[in-house]
């Protein structure tokens, strides 16, 4: 039986002591590591209780209970971030993204040790392919919250749209991975395509100047 919390405490204990040591700028990006990873555990404890309530199969939990309750652990250390410091809208799309990454970490971490790291090829798909979904969705709600909460009519019907793009994409990430065979190493490939388009897209115009 794998104590993922035991888990936690190792990964998390560097990251306190760092950013207790570090100046006050550098301390926010461990503290969203921080939040990130304990909001994965936190996830891992509310999936769990929400698939024995209702006795679901895998396939519901993979695609229906995971992605709400994920992206809703995602979005509550942002909120609080927002609510408390009212940054500008850089430093939100970034303590998005930590968030994120956090997250994915820490999930391929405890995957690893639960299923073992025997096979290079699915780990390294796995892992690269579940990165690049968490930091999508990051992508979507930090980006889309530092437009929003700068308009005061569009903070909660804004903040809830996103929380629904990101938790339709992430769902529909899982579904496929559920399917298993080509389609999941497909599933798995299909962010990183569209981080590298993105990331381009962005590019283009900077390109131009």
């Amino acid at each position: 039986m794998t104590y993922i919390e035991n888990v936690f405490i190792c990964m998390a204990s560097p990251l306190l002591i760092a950013a207790l040591c570090m100046g006050r700028r550098q301390a926010k990006f461990f503290l969203c590591c921080l939040a990130g990873m304990g909001a994965c555990l936190l996830s891992a404890y509310i999936n769990t209780f929400f698939a024995a309530l209702y006795a679901t199969d895998t396939i519901a939990v993979t695609a229906e209970i995971a992605p709400v309750v994920e992206e809703v652990m995602k979005l509550l250390p942002l909120l609080f971030y927002l609510l408390v410091f009212e940054p500008e809208p850089v430093p939100i799309k970034n303590a998005a993204i930590i968030v994120a990454l956090s997250f994915a970490t820490f999930e391929n971490v405890c995957y690893l040790i639960q299923n073992g790291a025997g096979h290079f090829s699915f780990i390294f798909f796995r892992g690269i392919g579940t990165g690049a979904m968490h930091v999508i969705c990051g992508a979507i709600v930090g980006g889309g919250l530092a437009y929003v909460w700068q308009r005061t009519w569009l903070k909660i019907a804004g903040t809830c749209g996103l929380l629904g793009a990101a938790i339709t994409f992430h769902a529909i990430y899982n579904l496929l991975i559920a399917y298993g065979g080509a389609i999941q190493y497909i599933a798995y490939i299909l962010p990183v395509l569209i981080l590298t388009v993105g990331k381009l897209i962005v590019r283009l115009p900077q390109s131009h100047n």
